[in-house]
Protein backbone atom coordinates (compact mmCIF):
# COMPACT_ATOMS: atom_id res chain seq x y z
CA UNK A 1 0.00 0.00 0.00
CA UNK A 2 1.04 3.40 -0.74
CA UNK A 3 -0.31 6.43 1.71
CA UNK A 4 -1.30 9.29 0.40
CA UNK A 5 -1.77 11.94 3.45
CA UNK A 6 -4.56 14.46 1.87
CA UNK A 7 -3.35 17.50 4.50
CA UNK A 8 -0.14 17.27 6.15
CA UNK A 9 -0.79 19.05 8.82
CA UNK A 10 -0.84 17.80 12.79
CA UNK A 11 -2.47 14.96 12.21
CA UNK A 12 -1.69 13.44 8.95
CA UNK A 13 2.02 14.87 8.86
CA UNK A 14 1.91 12.98 12.07
CA UNK A 15 0.34 9.22 10.63
CA UNK A 16 2.70 10.08 7.65
CA UNK A 17 5.95 10.04 9.74
CA UNK A 18 5.41 7.39 11.74
CA UNK A 19 3.81 5.22 8.70
CA UNK A 20 7.54 6.13 6.83
CA UNK A 21 9.41 4.93 9.70
CA UNK A 22 8.25 1.69 9.60
CA UNK A 23 9.06 1.45 6.02
CA UNK A 24 5.88 2.44 4.58
CA UNK A 25 5.38 4.26 0.96
CA UNK A 26 4.54 7.88 2.17
CA UNK A 27 2.89 11.06 -0.04
CA UNK A 28 2.43 14.29 1.96
CA UNK A 29 -0.36 16.74 0.46
CA UNK A 30 0.04 20.36 1.59
CA UNK A 31 -0.28 23.49 0.56
CA UNK A 32 1.91 27.44 0.96
CA UNK A 33 4.55 27.60 2.89
CA UNK A 34 4.04 24.33 4.45
CA UNK A 35 4.50 22.86 1.47
CA UNK A 36 7.52 24.75 0.16
CA UNK A 37 9.06 23.77 4.02
CA UNK A 38 8.75 20.22 3.46
CA UNK A 39 9.71 20.13 0.08
CA UNK A 40 13.10 22.17 1.35
CA UNK A 41 13.99 20.52 4.29
CA UNK A 42 11.99 17.60 5.37
CA UNK A 43 9.45 16.85 7.72
CA UNK A 44 10.57 17.53 11.02
CA UNK A 45 8.82 15.25 13.50
CA UNK A 46 8.99 15.44 17.19
CA UNK A 47 7.79 12.39 19.23
CA UNK A 48 8.56 11.03 22.85
CA UNK A 49 11.48 9.44 21.13
CA UNK A 50 13.44 12.88 19.78
CA UNK A 51 13.16 14.73 16.72
CA UNK A 52 13.83 13.25 12.81
CA UNK A 53 13.51 14.62 9.64
CA UNK A 54 11.35 12.36 6.88
CA UNK A 55 12.10 13.77 3.31
CA UNK A 56 9.01 12.63 1.66
CA UNK A 57 7.48 12.81 -1.53
CA UNK A 58 5.04 16.32 -1.16
CA UNK A 59 2.57 17.49 -3.69
CA UNK A 60 -0.04 19.85 -3.94
CA UNK A 61 -2.31 18.40 -6.41
CA UNK A 62 -3.23 15.16 -7.70
CA UNK A 63 -1.84 15.89 -10.86
CA UNK A 64 1.51 16.06 -9.95
CA UNK A 65 2.20 12.63 -9.21
CA UNK A 66 0.48 11.13 -12.46
CA UNK A 67 -1.67 8.17 -12.45
CA UNK A 68 -2.79 6.63 -8.98
CA UNK A 69 -1.42 2.95 -7.94
CA UNK A 70 -4.29 0.62 -7.56
CA UNK A 71 -3.00 0.01 -4.38
CA UNK A 72 -3.32 3.79 -2.99
CA UNK A 73 -4.91 4.54 0.09
CA UNK A 74 -6.10 8.33 0.51
CA UNK A 75 -5.86 9.39 3.99
CA UNK A 76 -8.17 12.61 4.17
CA UNK A 77 -6.80 14.65 7.32
CA UNK A 78 -7.54 18.16 6.10
CA UNK A 79 -9.90 20.09 8.82
CA UNK A 80 -13.52 19.23 7.80
CA UNK A 81 -14.17 22.75 5.97
CA UNK A 82 -11.75 21.65 3.26
CA UNK A 83 -12.79 18.17 2.56
CA UNK A 84 -15.43 18.65 -0.04
CA UNK A 85 -12.94 20.55 -1.90
CA UNK A 86 -9.91 17.68 -1.32
CA UNK A 87 -12.52 14.67 -2.10
CA UNK A 88 -13.58 16.24 -5.28
CA UNK A 89 -10.17 17.20 -6.71
CA UNK A 90 -8.47 13.23 -5.52
CA UNK A 91 -11.66 12.01 -6.52
CA UNK A 92 -11.62 12.89 -10.03
CA UNK A 93 -7.73 11.49 -10.25
CA UNK A 94 -7.03 9.10 -12.85
CA UNK A 95 -6.16 5.37 -11.57
CA UNK A 96 -3.50 3.28 -13.36
CA UNK A 97 -5.57 0.42 -15.22
CA UNK A 98 -8.53 2.88 -15.78
CA UNK A 99 -11.25 4.76 -13.54
CA UNK A 100 -11.04 7.41 -10.92
CA UNK A 101 -9.75 7.43 -7.55
CA UNK A 102 -13.49 7.77 -6.60
CA UNK A 103 -14.50 4.72 -8.34
CA UNK A 104 -11.49 2.20 -7.36
CA UNK A 105 -9.69 3.63 -4.34
CA UNK A 106 -10.40 3.47 -0.82
CA UNK A 107 -10.76 6.89 1.52
CA UNK A 108 -10.47 6.83 4.89
CA UNK A 109 -11.64 10.25 6.81
CA UNK A 110 -9.61 10.99 9.84
CA UNK A 111 -11.05 14.03 10.52
CA UNK A 112 -12.75 15.24 14.15
CA UNK A 113 -16.86 15.63 13.40
CA UNK A 114 -18.94 13.57 11.68
CA UNK A 115 -19.16 15.17 8.34
CA UNK A 116 -16.45 13.98 6.16
CA UNK A 117 -17.53 10.45 5.78
CA UNK A 118 -21.16 11.54 4.37
CA UNK A 119 -19.28 13.56 2.03
CA UNK A 120 -16.66 11.04 1.04
CA UNK A 121 -19.44 8.72 0.45
CA UNK A 122 -21.34 10.66 -2.26
CA UNK A 123 -18.46 10.49 -4.34
CA UNK A 124 -16.59 7.89 -3.43
CA UNK A 125 -17.72 4.01 -3.30
CA UNK A 126 -15.34 2.62 -0.55
CA UNK A 127 -15.33 4.77 2.65
CA UNK A 128 -13.97 4.66 5.70
CA UNK A 129 -13.96 6.01 9.24
CA UNK A 130 -10.95 6.51 11.56
CA UNK A 131 -11.51 8.50 15.06
CA UNK A 132 -7.94 9.39 15.85
CA UNK A 133 -6.80 10.47 19.35
CA UNK A 134 -3.92 11.96 18.67
CA UNK A 135 -2.21 14.84 20.66
CA UNK A 136 0.41 16.71 18.41
CA UNK A 137 0.89 20.37 17.45
CA UNK A 138 1.57 22.21 14.42
CA UNK A 139 2.46 25.77 14.49
CA UNK A 140 5.54 26.62 11.70
CA UNK A 141 5.41 25.18 8.66
CA UNK A 142 7.57 21.88 7.94
CA UNK A 143 7.55 21.13 11.78
CA UNK A 144 4.89 19.05 13.56
CA UNK A 145 5.39 17.87 17.30
CA UNK A 146 3.15 14.77 18.56
CA UNK A 147 4.48 13.36 22.41
CA UNK A 148 2.36 10.74 23.31
CA UNK A 149 4.38 7.37 24.73
CA UNK A 150 4.77 4.54 24.82
CA UNK A 151 2.71 4.87 21.50
CA UNK A 152 1.77 7.60 19.35
CA UNK A 153 -1.90 7.30 19.27
CA UNK A 154 -4.92 5.79 19.03
CA UNK A 155 -7.20 5.06 15.81
CA UNK A 156 -10.04 3.41 15.83
CA UNK A 157 -10.73 2.09 12.54
CA UNK A 158 -14.05 0.84 10.08
CA UNK A 159 -15.39 0.51 7.35
CA UNK A 160 -18.73 3.12 6.43
CA UNK A 161 -21.30 3.24 7.87
CA UNK A 162 -20.76 0.16 9.45
CA UNK A 163 -18.71 -3.55 8.89
CA UNK A 164 -14.88 -4.67 8.32
CA UNK A 165 -13.11 -5.79 5.58
CA UNK A 166 -9.35 -6.70 4.60
CA UNK A 167 -8.37 -3.53 4.03
CA UNK A 168 -9.35 -1.95 6.98
CA UNK A 169 -7.75 -4.64 8.72
CA UNK A 170 -4.51 -4.33 6.80
CA UNK A 171 -4.15 -0.61 7.11
CA UNK A 172 -4.42 -1.04 11.08
CA UNK A 173 -2.00 -3.69 11.11
CA UNK A 174 0.71 -1.02 9.33
CA UNK A 175 -0.50 1.71 11.54
CA UNK A 176 0.25 -0.72 14.40
CA UNK A 177 3.79 -1.39 13.78
CA UNK A 178 4.03 2.60 12.90
CA UNK A 179 3.24 2.56 17.13
CA UNK A 180 -0.41 3.49 17.39
CA UNK A 181 -2.96 1.61 18.89
CA UNK A 182 -5.83 0.47 15.87
CA UNK A 183 -8.44 -1.48 17.01
CA UNK A 184 -10.92 -2.10 13.98
CA UNK A 185 -14.53 -2.20 15.46
CA UNK A 186 -17.63 -2.78 13.62
CA UNK A 187 -19.45 1.03 14.10
CA UNK A 188 -16.73 2.94 14.12
CA UNK A 189 -19.08 6.37 13.91
CA UNK A 190 -20.30 5.75 17.21
CA UNK A 191 -16.32 6.42 18.37
CA UNK A 192 -16.39 9.63 16.64
CA UNK A 193 -19.81 10.83 18.23
CA UNK A 194 -18.07 10.24 21.28
CA UNK A 195 -15.30 12.14 20.59
CA UNK A 196 -17.22 14.63 18.72
CA UNK A 197 -18.35 15.38 22.77
CA UNK A 198 -14.90 15.99 23.57
CA UNK A 199 -14.29 18.25 20.63
CA UNK A 200 -17.35 20.35 21.61
CA UNK A 201 -15.04 22.20 24.21
CA UNK A 202 -12.64 23.32 20.75
CA UNK A 203 -14.85 26.48 20.45
CA UNK A 204 -13.60 27.36 24.14
CA UNK A 205 -10.18 26.60 24.38
CA UNK A 206 -10.09 28.77 20.69
CA UNK A 207 -11.84 31.36 22.66
CA UNK A 208 -10.59 31.59 26.09
CA UNK A 209 -7.45 29.49 26.24
CA UNK A 210 -6.63 26.10 27.22
CA UNK A 211 -5.90 26.89 30.56
CA UNK A 212 -8.38 24.75 32.92
CA UNK A 213 -11.08 27.13 34.73
CA UNK A 214 -13.89 25.44 36.57
CA UNK A 215 -16.42 27.97 34.39
CA UNK A 216 -14.61 26.60 31.45
CA UNK A 217 -15.56 23.29 32.39
CA UNK A 218 -19.20 24.11 33.65
CA UNK A 219 -19.74 25.29 29.65
CA UNK A 220 -18.06 22.49 28.09
CA UNK A 221 -20.69 20.65 30.84
CA UNK A 222 -23.68 22.52 29.23
CA UNK A 223 -22.48 22.15 25.24
CA UNK A 224 -22.39 17.99 25.85
CA UNK A 225 -25.47 17.88 27.94
CA UNK A 226 -27.16 19.49 24.87
CA UNK A 227 -25.48 17.29 22.24
CA UNK A 228 -26.42 14.15 24.49
CA UNK A 229 -30.51 15.41 24.22
CA UNK A 230 -29.72 15.62 20.64
CA UNK A 231 -28.29 12.70 20.03
CA UNK A 232 -31.14 11.08 21.74
CA UNK A 233 -33.52 12.31 20.28
CA UNK A 234 -32.08 12.22 16.51
CA UNK A 235 -31.93 7.97 17.64
CA UNK A 236 -27.82 8.23 17.97
CA UNK A 237 -25.59 5.39 20.20
CA UNK A 238 -22.15 6.81 21.17
CA UNK A 239 -20.08 3.87 22.56
CA UNK A 240 -21.18 1.79 25.42
CA UNK A 241 -19.65 3.19 28.68
CA UNK A 242 -17.93 0.02 29.98
CA UNK A 243 -16.31 -0.31 25.86
CA UNK A 244 -14.76 3.25 26.40
CA UNK A 245 -13.23 2.64 30.16
CA UNK A 246 -11.99 -0.36 28.99
CA UNK A 247 -10.12 1.47 26.30
CA UNK A 248 -9.09 4.13 27.94
CA UNK A 249 -7.73 1.24 31.56
CA UNK A 250 -6.33 -0.71 28.22
CA UNK A 251 -4.58 2.13 26.31
CA UNK A 252 -0.57 2.38 26.25
CA UNK A 253 -1.11 6.41 25.55
CA UNK A 254 0.57 8.60 27.86
CA UNK A 255 0.58 12.22 27.25
CA UNK A 256 2.83 15.02 27.89
CA UNK A 257 2.81 17.20 31.01
CA UNK A 258 1.35 20.82 30.29
CA UNK A 259 -0.90 22.28 28.54
CA UNK A 260 -1.09 22.83 24.81
CA UNK A 261 -4.07 23.84 23.00
CA UNK A 262 -6.28 21.65 20.50
CA UNK A 263 -6.84 22.12 16.54
CA UNK A 264 -8.90 24.94 16.69
CA UNK A 265 -6.65 26.80 19.07
CA UNK A 266 -3.78 26.12 16.53
CA UNK A 267 -5.75 27.15 13.60
CA UNK A 268 -6.33 30.78 14.82
CA UNK A 269 -2.81 30.71 16.22
CA UNK A 270 -1.60 30.31 12.19
CA UNK A 271 -4.24 32.54 11.37
CA UNK A 272 -5.83 30.10 8.71
CA UNK A 273 -8.70 31.96 8.55
CA UNK A 274 -11.08 28.87 9.23
CA UNK A 275 -11.96 26.66 12.13
CA UNK A 276 -13.81 23.43 12.43
CA UNK A 277 -16.70 25.08 14.75
CA UNK A 278 -19.27 24.18 12.09
CA UNK A 279 -18.58 20.54 12.32
CA UNK A 280 -18.41 20.42 15.74
CA UNK A 281 -20.63 22.82 17.97
CA UNK A 282 -22.54 22.73 14.88
CA UNK A 283 -23.13 19.66 14.16
CA UNK A 284 -24.76 19.60 17.95
CA UNK A 285 -27.01 23.16 16.39
CA UNK A 286 -27.99 21.15 13.24
CA UNK A 287 -28.91 17.92 15.48
CA UNK A 288 -30.95 20.39 17.62
CA UNK A 289 -32.42 22.26 14.40
CA UNK A 290 -33.51 18.68 12.96
CA UNK A 291 -35.11 17.17 15.94
CA UNK A 292 -36.33 20.46 18.33
CA UNK A 293 -34.11 20.23 20.39
CA UNK A 294 -32.79 23.70 21.97
CA UNK A 295 -28.87 23.99 21.70
CA UNK A 296 -28.11 27.82 23.24
CA UNK A 297 -24.30 26.83 24.09
CA UNK A 298 -23.28 25.26 20.90
CA UNK A 299 -24.61 28.21 18.79
CA UNK A 300 -23.02 30.28 20.95
CA UNK A 301 -19.63 28.61 20.60
CA UNK A 302 -19.72 28.30 17.11
CA UNK A 303 -20.41 31.74 16.54
CA UNK A 304 -17.97 32.95 19.01
CA UNK A 305 -14.92 30.64 17.37
CA UNK A 306 -16.00 31.03 13.48
CA UNK A 307 -15.46 35.20 14.67
CA UNK A 308 -12.24 34.28 15.74
CA UNK A 309 -11.12 33.25 13.07
CA UNK A 310 -13.11 35.50 10.30
CA UNK A 311 -11.46 38.42 11.66
CA UNK A 312 -8.37 36.89 12.96
CA UNK A 313 -8.77 37.63 16.49
CA UNK A 314 -5.67 36.27 19.19
CA UNK A 315 -6.71 33.03 20.30
CA UNK A 316 -7.59 32.97 23.72
CA UNK A 317 -8.06 36.65 24.04
CA UNK A 318 -11.95 36.26 25.14
CA UNK A 319 -12.76 35.94 29.07
CA UNK A 320 -14.66 32.53 29.74
CA UNK A 321 -17.32 35.04 31.91
CA UNK A 322 -18.16 36.88 28.35
CA UNK A 323 -18.25 33.59 26.86
CA UNK A 324 -20.78 32.19 29.36
CA UNK A 325 -22.47 35.55 29.11
CA UNK A 326 -23.58 35.28 25.66
CA UNK A 327 -24.80 31.58 26.09
CA UNK A 328 -26.77 32.11 28.91
CA UNK A 329 -28.11 35.16 26.83
CA UNK A 330 -28.76 32.46 23.90
CA UNK A 331 -30.72 30.33 26.27
CA UNK A 332 -33.07 32.95 28.03
CA UNK A 333 -34.03 33.86 24.41
CA UNK A 334 -37.74 32.57 23.47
Amino acid sequence: MRYIIIGAGAIGATLGGRLAESGGDVVLVARGAHAAALKADGLRLTTADGTRVHRLPVVEAPGELGELRPDDVLLLTVKTQHAAAALDAWGAAEVAGGGTAAQRLPVVCAQNGVESERLALRRFDRVYGACVWLPSTFLEPGAVSALCAPLTGMVHLGRYPRGTDRVVRRIAEELGEAGFEAPVVEDVMAWKYDKLLHNLANAVQATTGPEPHPAKALLVARAVAEARAAFAAAGIVTVDEAERVAAARETRIVPPPGVRGGSSWQSLRRGTGSVEADYLNGEISLLGRLHGVPTPVNDTLRHAANIFAHESLPPGSMSVEDLTALADEAAARP
